[in-house]
């Protein structure tokens, strides 16, 4: 695989707390989940801390282990809460979290996952692409930011609602009923999306964390096969850039409501051929 990235945080002060990681057969994406002002961590450690030894410790075991992806972030999920299990308290579900996405070619095959809001999307020619994205956290967050999406941006009373989603968001977190994400429990790892498409189908993959497929999630700038053909012959740079645009228009999320204005946005684009 041929692989080319971008990716930028959501504001140049401010950590990126993305991960992206490739080699020739493997690529792994990771989304940290930021943790806004006023909500409590129960752990030390930054959640670019997690994301970035969370994603180095799965793209080593992908190049190493022929096991099943989900054995694989099981084992990566375990490896780093052992880093930390000592001295933060990882089960009280306020220790940092991120999505993955996993895609990794084997013989004539390319076996991929997803766990959590990142996008995965497989290019096989056809009109449209397949697009896998894990809305578990959708269906459960939807009816409980209702509140947030209807105050302005950059406001005390939207910063005090956005603080509350989150706080409600944990309570839903890795359980039956919830969403699932990575974390401190290699459980999560059991109710990941997953599966198998052959090498030969396949023209071009993209990976994309959820600030960069906005695009098309949120903001609508075109069809999947259009950013996808986009990204494919301008770069994944373009996608953001276009993607940022948008979002200077509306800095308050006053046609777009969100949580904040702009969010890490990461797009990885892999030729298979």
């Amino acid at each position: 695989m041929r692989v080319t990235f971008a990716s930028e945080p959501g504001h140049p002060d401010r950590p990126n707390e993305d991960y992206v990681g490739a080699t020739t057969d493997a690529v792994v994406l990771l989304d940290g989940a930021s943790r806004p002002p006023g909500v409590a961590s129960a752990c030390s450690h930054s959640v670019r801390w997690y994301s970035h030894n969370l994603g180095s410790a799965l793209l080593t075991e992908m190049t190493r282990n022929a096991n099943p992806l989900p054995d694989l972030l099981a084992r990566g999920i375990k490896h780093v809460a052992s880093l930390h299990d000592t001295t933060c308290d990882l089960f009280s579900g306020r220790c940092p979290t991120a999505t993955v996405v996993m895609v990794r070619k084997v013989a004539d095959d390319l076996e991929w996952l997803v766990l959590g809001d990142s996008t995965l999307i497989i290019d096989t020619g056809t009109a449209e692409p397949e697009v896998i994205c894990d809305d578990r956290l959708d269906q459960v967050a939807a009816p409980r930011r209702v509140q947030l999406d209807s105050l302005r941006g950059g406001t005390p009373e939207h910063a005090e609602a956005r603080r509350l989603y989150v706080e409600t968001l944990h309570e839903y977190r890795n359980r039956e009923g919830g969403f699932w994400i990575a974390a401190a429990d290699p459980l999560a790892a059991d109710h990941a999306l997953t599966g198998t498409v052959p090498v030969a189908d396949v023209r071009t993959l993209a990976l994309l964390s959820d600030g960069a497929a906005d695009a098309f999630d949120r903001y609508r700038l075109a069809p999947w096969r259009q950013l996808l053909d986009l990204m494919a012959n301008d770069g994944p740079a373009e996608l953001i850039r276009q993607v940022r645009q948008v979002e200077r228009s509306d800095l308050h999320g006053e046609r777009w409501p969100r949580s904040k204005p702009h969010d890490d946005a990461t797009a990885v684009v892999c030729r298979v051929a």
